[in-house]
């Protein structure tokens, strides 16, 4: 059977925990040379523009043994009108596992589940970027040692990034995450409502706010995303005036700086001189193109918890 990967919810902290550290062995080669994938096929099936997710994926793919098969938007049949269902029963004859970007509902993504011999794997959808939050709790526990007792930053918009962040670190035991983000461009109310759910069963700490001046200090990672997410224009011509406030400046990362271990993360693609400013990218806090790395060894730990690889 499948392990499908459609929520960092749905992982529970056990599985989300084992992915972390699977990846950081792959990262620092403590594993066997044995190619884990080795006879296995990954469907790469991408509707919307990707740089990072989709060579992570193909790539530690291929360095675990799998072969790939990559697809467009238009590349299979669906786009002729095929039911999602049909498509996912057919595919399962053929691939292990696909892996899938929509920018869109995560209902389609469940749909293709119908069957339980290929597993789904979101690559990002609308509400939720599930394995980014992986790739973020890898880099962090590289950089600091643990996971516990972390205090995490997150300035911008509440979107799928900043969701899965939510629910990764609500499932980890004292860490805490604090949300600052404009008016009216905050996580949902359903991601806060879920994440406040695991905290309380784990000893997390989330919370969101939306005043800049009572931003925590000491904090241990500061992190932000693109405004922007996938490039989609917000409805509101003025929404830049708003979101202005919240750059990541050298000024804004000596206010809550622990100094010199507060660390600068980001998903990635960063707009320069928008979201951020080049002095804190390019910065010595910067771990913003490590974080990159991180998703291919998450998109391997993935992959083989997926396909049910058993790895020592």
């Amino acid at each position: 059977m499948a392990n499908h990967v459609l929520s960092v919810e749905e992982l529970g902290a056990e599985v989300l925990m084992s992915l972390v550290d699977r990846a950081l062995m792959l990262a620092h080669g403590n594993h066997s040379n044995k190619l884990t994938l080795a006879g296995k096929v990954v469907g790469i099936y991408f509707r919307c523009s990707s740089t990072r997710t989709r060579t992570a994926f193909s790539v530690g793919a291929m360095k675990l043994g799998a072969d790939i098969i990559s697809y467009g938007p238009s590349d299979l049949q669906l786009a002729t009108g095929e039911t999602v269902q049909d498509t996912a029963r057919v595919l399962a004859n053929y691939l292990d596992a696909l892996v899938v970007r929509t920018n869109g509902s995560i209902e389609e993504m469940k749909a293709m589940t119908i069957q339980n011999e290929m597993a789904i794997i979101n690559a990002l959808s609308e509400l939720e970027h599930p394995t980014q939050s992986i790739a973020d709790l890898v880099t962090i526990k590289e950089i600091f040692g643990r996971l516990n007792d972390i205090h995490v930053l997150y300035l911008g918009e509440g979107n799928n990034t900043a969701a899965a962040l939510a629910l990764a670190v609500a499932q980890i035991t004292g860490m805490r995450l604090t949300v600052v983000t404009p008016e009216g461009y905050g996580l949902p109310e359903s991601i806060m409502r879920n994440a406040a759910t695991l905290a309380t069963q784990s000893g997390a700490f989330i919370s969101q706010q939306h005043d800049l001046d009572e931003l925590p200090r000491d904090v241990d990672a500061v992190y932000t995303a693109r405004w922007q997410t996938m490039g989609v224009t917000k409805s509101d011509p003025q929404w830049q005036k708003k979101f202005a406030p919240y750059k990541v400046t050298t000024d804004l990362m000596r206010r809550v700086s622990k100094s010199p271990k507060t660390v600068f993360l980001h998903d990635l693609p960063a707009v320069r001189g928008g979201d951020v400013d080049d002095e804190v990218l390019d910065g010595p806090q910067s771990h913003a193109f490590r974080q990159a790395y991180h998703k291919m060894t998450s998109a391997m730990a993935v992959l083989e918890w997926s396909m049910g690889v058993k790895v020592s």
